[in-house]
């Protein structure tokens, strides 16, 4: 159940400058990164390689695609902010993405949330949440993203 109800446009350009909450912790696995690496053809082996990734890479084994962590955020985001009243929404872009540190193979990751702009256009409204991915026991997140959803009326 997510930590934010939204009730229509007024209900999201209420909550802008606000703290959504948090997602639930997500472990990522080698499988999942195995298959994003064939999803996406990218077998660079600091993700596929565990042997070599443990002997040679700087982060002492393999660790997660960047673009493995962004694409949980539709996924966790869900988790954080529900908006009613709306007929659907989609992902709509990104403003800003950093990969702030490497995501180990087994780390558990999660999303928070910030609304930090809302606007209203023809038939919705657009809204850019600031997301951060944490890692688990980590000081310094995963990710760090401007994201754009829009839900339309």
């Amino acid at each position: 159940m997510a930590q934010t109800t939204v009730e229509g446009v007024e209900g999201v350009l209420a909550k802008v400058g606000q703290h959504l909450g948090h997602s639930d912790w997500v472990e990522i696995t080698q499988e999942q990164v195995n298959q994003f690496a064939e999803a996406t053809h990218d077998h660079q082996w600091i993700h596929v390689d565990v042997e070599r990734a443990k002997k040679e890479s700087p982060f002492g084994g393999p660790i997660a695609h960047g673009y493995l962590t962004l694409s949980l955020v539709s996924a966790l985001t869900a988790q954080i902010i529900d908006a009613k009243g709306f007929r659907m929404g989609v992902n709509y872009g990104a403003d800003k993405i950093r990969f702030m540190s490497p995501v180990p193979v087994g780390a558990r990751i999660r999303a928070s949330a910030t609304l930090d702009d809302a606007k209203q256009f023809e038939g919705g409204v657009q809204m850019t949440l600031g997301i951060t991915m944490e890692i688990e026991n980590q000081p310094k997140p995963a990710m760090v993203a401007a994201i754009l959803f829009r839900r339309y009326l």
